[in-house]
């Protein structure tokens, strides 16, 4: 029988040093030492042993001098099958739709930091009415402020932020926002995500003429973080070019008027962010944003959800360029909003966001390329031909007249110019006539709404009454696939909770930027990845399941 003296026994040491506080992503040290004692006290050393690789064996060729008609022909079938594997695997590639993500191979490249946030509801579930009430499209525009100053006594202290918890989707609860962390010490601010507007700013108490009461105390600005108009930054916020500035001493005053007629006038500020890495490291940087003093419109509505707007465009201002101008990412935007309809995991909404290059899919992406940069700012992809099921909206000579394309996630519905709204309707129109879908002109929830026989409950009720809509951007004549961007059913009806009736989440664009621009908004981005690609001027999307982000993928919790 063993004793308990018999039993080998370990004994060590196990040392870990922590990274200095100033360099944190320098990782951990671990060392360790141990020794293994048996039952007789005795020491058991351990041998290591290196196991060399046998040699293969050479096999001697049987048939060292083949006939050269022979090896012809052999070379003939080799070369027949290395292109019938490579056509089968570019047709794979073009018709699999993406599902997962490839990271990159060099985790330690600086060029694969990226900023992680994950994106939340902006409005609350208590909301059942017409959508007219809510905000729902940005297109922010800076305006010529030459003719009016304002100077504005800033305050001198910080304040704390209150509890605020938002859950919902695109309808009936509106746009997506994620939690930043700014300032010293660290305050939490819910931000709009908006790639069609450039400035990020957040509600400011510098005094607040107009504020709206958001889920955060207002942000205290002090004098020193005030930019100077001299700075290159405020240049870039002045719509015209009369504004003038004589001092260092003068604040940058900005004005922004968005496309739903509300504005945010303020000065621009900069502090603190912290920004959490792929690579576990938490850097702090500097950023410029806008102290918003005065808001106008749907944005002094109160209750408000959300502290202010990140802005995403290519502008020298918004924050994805200023922290690649830093170096610390690339300047690329990625974004994958989920879907308003319930998943076999009973999930809805959300999402999440990324700064960087590092989470762009290897395979699987369609891109297009940006157009009129650098001029332009809003993410433009020009004029794309249109399909409703198989049907074409309009004739290829008409192609022109249905208005370029901008891809929007500060609007919560898409928008088409008018011959492109006109010619979808009617399409949509003769699809259901007859189909047991009346129209139900006491829906105000949309401008187009239809009732059944029975009350509709979720989008499937009636997906096969309507079909998918195409935009076909076209792409070179060897592709297998043209360049196309598909929206389902589901990404552009909604169902009014108020009278179960299913409505169209597309709307007529004719007043929304000169009514030439078709505006690509959340509701048709569901389920798809964008990238926003700056470096290369290039726009990207996959089908993805955006209740599953990359397992790489490293945020800060939620802050309320």
């Amino acid at each position: 029988m063993a004793t308990a003296s018999m039993q080998p026994e370990l004994k060590g040491v196990v040392i870990i040093s922590l990274p200095p506080p100033d360099h944190p992503n320098e990782g951990k040290t671990v060392c360790a030492a141990f020794t293994v004692r048996g039952g007789g006290g005795g020491s058991v050393q351990q041998q290591q042993r290196q196991q060399l690789p046998q040699q293969q064996q050479q096999i001697p060729n049987p048939n060292p001098r083949r006939p050269f008609l022979s090896r012809r022909r052999a070379r003939l079938r080799k070369a027949t099958a290395i292109l019938f594997v490579s056509a089968v695997a570019l047709a794979i590639w073009h018709w699999t739709p993406y599902s997962g993500f490839d990271s990159r191979p060099n985790e330690d490249d600086d060029d694969s930091k990226v900023g992680v946030y994950t994106l939340y509801p902006k409005y609350g579930n208590n909301y059942h009415g017409p959508v007219e009430d809510k905000p729902a499209l940005k297109l922010g525009a800076f305006v010529d402020r030459d003719t009016t100053r304002n100077n504005v006594p800033p305050a001198t202290s910080t304040s704390s932020s209150t509890a605020f918890t938002i859950q919902g989707n695109v309808y009936p609860d509106g746009l997506y926002y994620v939690s930043m962390l700014i300032g010293n010490p660290p305050k939490a601010y819910h931000l709009d995500v908006d790639t069609g507007s450039d400035l990020t700013w957040i509600q400011c108490d510098a005094p607040c003429r107009s504020c709206a009461k958001g889920p955060h105390a207002l942000y205290k600005p002090k004098k020193s973080q005030l930019v100077s108009c001299m700075e290159p930054m405020c240049v870039s916020v002045q719509a015209g070019d009369g504004y003038e500035c004589t001092s260092t001493s003068e604040q940058c005053d900005y004005e922004i008027e968005y496309a739903d007629h509300g504005s945010s006038m303020g000065v621009l500020a900069r502090d603190n962010i912290r920004v959490l890495l792929t690579n576990g490291s938490i850097v702090r940087t500097n950023f410029v944003f806008g102290c918003a003093y005065d808001q106008q419109g749907s944005l002094a509505v109160s209750p408000a959800v959300t502290d202010g707007v990140l802005g995403l465009s290519s502008s020298q201002v918004s924050l994805p360029s200023q922290l690649a101008s830093q170096g610390l990412t690339k300047n690329v935007i990625g974004h994958c909003i989920a879907g308003d309809e319930r998943d076999e995991r009973d999930e809805r909404g959300g999402g999440y966001m990324f700064f960087g290059n590092d989470l762009v899919p290897v395979w699987g992406m369609t891109w297009v390329p940006m157009l009129g940069k650098p001029a332009m700012k809003l993410y433009y992809v020009g004029n794309a031909n249109m399909k409703l099921g198989n049907r074409p909206l309009v004739a290829d000579d008409l192609k022109n007249k249905l208005g370029g394309v901008v891809f929007d996630s500060g609007s919560s519905f898409t928008y088409l110019t008018q011959t492109a709204y006109s010619a979808f309707v009617s399409a949509v129109k003769e699809n259901l006539f007859g189909g047991g879908l009346v129209q139900d002109l006491s829906d105000t929830t949309l401008p187009l709404c239809w009732r059944a026989r029975h009350p509709i409950r979720s989008i499937a009720d009636v997906k096969p009454f309507f079909k998918p809509l195409t935009l076909d951007f076209g792409g070179n004549p060897w592709l297998i696939k043209t360049k196309q961007f598909d929206i389902p059913p589901e990404g552009y009806l909604v169902i009014s909770q108020s009278q179960s009736n299913v409505c169209l989440g597309i709307l007529n664009g004719s007043e929304v930027n000169n009514g030439a621009t078709n505006i690509i908004g959340d509701i048709s981005l569901q389920g798809h990845l964008i990238v926003y690609d700056n470096a290369k001027n290039q726009i990207g999307w996959a089908h993805a399941d955006c209740h599953k982000p990359p397992n790489k993928i490293k945020a800060f919790p939620f802050f309320v």
